[in-house]
Parts: C-alpha cells; sequence; structure tokens
C-alpha cells in the first residue's frame, strides 16, 4: 500500500512536469490578420490573386475583387461574396478606343471581421464597373469606384472607401482552447494509469521528451527507495 502511494505521488509529478512541458514545446497559436484580400475572376469563380493590386493589369472584360477579414493566410481567405460577373456589372458600358472596362466587387465583410470600434460602412457588397486606361492596373479600377483609397508605405492595400480607419494588416491571435483541453486530459491519463501501482507510463514521459523521461524516472526511483 505504501508504495503505491508513493508511485502514484511520482506519477502525479512527471504528469505535472509533462504537462509543462507539453505546453512549453507546442508550437504558438497561428496568428490570423485582418486585411483586404484581393481576388481575380477565373472561369466564372474568384480566385486569390498572385500579385497585388498595384501591379496586376487586368484584361478588358475582367473581374476582380476584394474582401476585408480576419483570415490566417491565403488558403483560408473570405472570397467576395457577390460573384464576378462582368456582364451584369459592366452591361452599360460601352468600350472605347485605348480603354478597357473592369468590373469590381468590394466586399467590406462582417461587422465581427471589424477591427474594435468599427463597423462595415455596407452589409452588401459593393459593385462598379471602371473605364480606365488600356494599360492602368487594378488599383486604377479600384480607384474609380471605390475611393478613398489608403495604402502603407511598402504599398499594401490597407483601406477602401475609408474603411478601416486605420491599422494595415494586424496580426491578431487566434485562441486555440482544444490545445490546453489535450494537454491536460493527457496528464489526467497518465496519472489515472499510474494509480494502478505500474509506476510511470514509458510511452508518455518519452512522447513528453527525453529530459522529462530522466526526470520523471530519477523521481520515481528515489521515492521508492525511500
Amino acid at each position: 500500500m505504501t508504495l503505491r502511494r508513493k508511485t502514484t505521488g511520482a506519477a502525479a509529478c512527471a504528469a505535472a512536469g509533462l504537462l509543462l512541458a507539453l505546453g512549453a514545446a507546442a508550437p504558438a497559436q497561428a496568428a490570423g490578420y485582418r486585411y483586404w484580400s484581393f481576388w481575380e475572376s477565373d472561369a466564372g469563380k474568384w480566385t486569390y490573386a498572385t500579385e497585388g493590386p498595384a501591379t496586376a493589369r487586368p484584361a478588358d472584360g475582367a473581374a476582380i475583387g476584394f474582401r476585408f477579414a480576419l483570415s490566417e493566410d491565403s488558403a483560408d481567405a473570405a472570397k467576395p461574396t457577390a460573384a464576378p460577373d462582368f456582364a451584369a456589372v459592366c452591361a452599360d458600358v460601352e468600350q472605347a478606343p485605348g480603354t478597357k472596362r473592369v468590373a469590381v466587387v468590394v466586399d467590406f465583410g462582417t461587422p465581427k471581421d471589424a477591427p474594435a470600434g468599427e463597423t462595415p460602412p455596407k452589409t452588401a457588397p459593393t459593385t462598379g464597373c471602371a473605364r480606365i486606361d488600356g494599360k492602368g492596373t487594378a488599383a486604377d479600377a479600384l480607384a474609380a469606384v471605390a475611393k478613398p483609397l489608403r495604402y502603407d508605405s511598402s504599398a499594401m492595400l490597407c483601406g477602401i472607401a475609408g474603411y478601416p480607419r486605420k491599422g494595415c494588416g494586424e496580426a491578431v491571435a487566434s485562441a486555440d482552447p482544444a490545445a490546453g483541453s489535450a494537454t491536460a486530459a493527457a496528464a489526467a491519463a497518465a496519472t489515472e494509469k499510474n494509480d494502478g501501482g505500474d509506476g510511470p507510463s514509458l510511452g508518455l514521459l518519452v512522447g513528453g521528451g527525453a529530459v522529462l523521461a530522466l526526470g520523471g524516472a530519477a523521481v520515481w526511483k528515489s521515492r521508492r527507495r525511500a
């Protein structure tokens, strides 16, 4: 009985150490970014642009889109909710020599994605047909339908039509409550297993790292001798 109580105490120490080790070893939670993403039309669907609006040069008949949202990266960026429909947006705008027509969709996102103290100016996407110089960029097309625009020193698009008022692509920490629960569950499982007098779980200690394994074994052996 005495040996079992001492083994359990050692297991609890090992579990606590494992909890700390896992917490230290776990990678920092990925940060999301609140920013204007830029999209281009491809076969009637939005695709994430491969270059910024200041250098992209859409052709006549193209559609471009902008969406403000909180996204982790381009893989999960929120798309504009309005379809890239050039025919509908530019139906009343005729082609003219030396110019091109570009359908522009601006989606201000949702209140959930808005910076603190701000609200999207419109709940529905704004569309407009920009007629710009034949060599014009996507930024020129956007400026034609949704001024004022705000850029930072590196030419990153920060604001469209005055939204948001400040800031530019700030990182926003994303909490992952499941990570803490999983770590606590692992430590609890180690303690429960050792309650049966089997000693610390080698597999769990190894999973926590070689240093923790050696430390946990030393504690258990010293108390067993006592």
